[in-house]
């Protein structure tokens, strides 16, 4: 699967806020956003005012790039929330944050989902005792997820950074042996994405 492959930093200045995609370099001093907090581009600093039309697009742009999605993909995931029971927006969410690769960022053994997606497109993850290599493979309530090079460098960063950090309820976390489980679907409220949902609903049914 096809992804994104330039600057990410650039792409937190064109959504106006941090999407935290480089990790710890998004808490450091060094993170573009804070020296130059507005568009890129040689108009960046002129303010626009978005119209209804812009304000949908910003938001559907802005659920990609966090979950690391490109059009095509995301596309298909809104095709299947709408097909679905349930409200459009949050199932929509669901899938996103169901991606194998969200899953080992929420765990806390990676430190961008980037890194995650990463770790497991090398090899690394397991699920229900068996190898997978795709980060965009949804889970299942009941799937447990494990970690097969428990000391690989870059998760124990991930975990020296994060430390005790608490999971997500709907995920458990077997913090000794580096297993994790997805107990359940996650609930609107429990899914701390920036995003407005409803608004990339009325982007795509327009």
């Amino acid at each position: 699967m096809a992804r994104y492959t330039g600057p990410d930093c650039r792409l937190c200045r064109r959504e106006g806020m941090k999407l935290f995609l480089k990790g710890t370099k998004c808490f450091s001093e060094k993170c573009p956003f804070e020296r130059r907090p507005f568009s890129p581009g040689q108009h960046g600093r002129a303010q626009r005012k978005l119209t209804e039309y812009g304000l949908r697009l910003r938001e559907k742009q802005r659920a990609k790039r966090i979950y690391g999605v490109l059009e095509r993909q995301f596309r298909r995931y809104f095709e299947i929330a709408s097909k679905g029971r349930g409200v459009t927006g949050e199932r929509l969410l669901q899938l996103l944050e169901t991606r194998l690769d969200n899953v080992v960022y929420r765990l806390g053994w990676a430190l961008s989902r980037a890194q995650a997606r990463q770790i497991v497109s090398h090899g690394k993850i397991a699920v229900n005792g068996k190898r997978v290599n795709i980060p965009s493979y949804n889970l299942k309530p009941g799937d447990v997820v494990e970690l097969l090079d428990k000391d690989l460098i870059p998760v124990q960063e991930a975990i020296s950074v994060f430390g005790n950090k608490s999971v997500p309820a709907w995920l458990e976390l077997d913090r000794e042996n580096l297993r994790g489980k997805v107990l359940r679907l996650p609930k609107r409220e429990e899914i701390d994405t920036p995003v407005q949902e409803q608004l990339i609903v009325e982007f795509y049914s327009r």
